[in-house]
């Protein structure tokens, strides 16, 4: 039996094969040739490698409770397409795109605010817990940045939210962002200097003011 999260029996421990080592691009192709050939329990491997990140991106996408439903359905038809995967391209953000587009239609008739609870779910998930031992007003500061972070990504557009998501809250590279989301590179970057400097501004208008803050020169 699996300890934690589990798809298929298959332990969801990110990025890694057995002993912790990480899978690298050659050895996903390597996966990949074995399941072609007629291996099929060898995508075992990446089903390890990159169960926790689809799930960040399912939930960040606004899958909520359903997130690992959609990710197990997306691993189902990445296995499905395999055949058209292509030869020496990394394979989590082939997998990512699959993710997404299996997340859209799994929540298409919710209402919006699941887009909202989904990402503050997957932010509380990826900070440190604060120790019950910390002093409440850390706390709240805490709790208030990050319902402002969360509000602030609502007020950017889709395609804006879309670059923030894959480059910070998923941590994926400049080159997997473009691979994963159908852009060019530099299309990558202008669309990121540009929800940046949004985010900044939004967050800049919503922050409290200290107290003491306001007529110190």
């Amino acid at each position: 039996m699996c300890r934690g999260r589990c798809i298929n029996g298959v332990s969801t421990r990110e990025g890694t094969l057995e002993g912790g080592r990480t899978l690298t691009v050659a050895d996903e192709a390597a996966v990949i040739a074995r399941v072609r050939s007629g291996e099929p329990e060898a995508y075992a491997e990446l089903v390890r490698a990159h169960t926790a990140v689809a799930l960040r991106a399912a939930v960040a996408c606004g899958a909520g409770a359903d997130a690992e439903d959609v990710v197990q359905a997306a691993f189902f038809k990445a296995y499905r397409s395999l055949g058209s995967f292509r030869d020496g391209a990394p394979f989590r953000p082939w997998l990512i795109r699959i993710v997404v587009n299996e997340t859209r239609n799994a929540v298409r008739s919710a209402v919006r605010l699941r887009a909202v609870a989904g990402r503050e779910a997957m932010l509380l998930g990826a900070e440190p817990l604060i120790p019950e031992s910390a002093d409440p007003a850390v706390a709240a500061v805490a709790g208030e940045r990050r319902a402002l972070l969360v509000t602030a990504l609502e007020g950017l557009t889709e395609s804006q939210r879309q670059v923030v998501t894959y480059r910070y809250l998923l941590e994926m590279d400049e080159a997997e962002t473009a691979e994963a989301l159908g852009w060019p590179r530099g299309t990558v970057k202008s669309r990121l200097n540009r929800a940046l400097t949004k985010l900044g501004r939004i967050v800049a208008v919503s922050m409290p003011v200290p107290e003491g803050g306001e007529g110190r020169g």
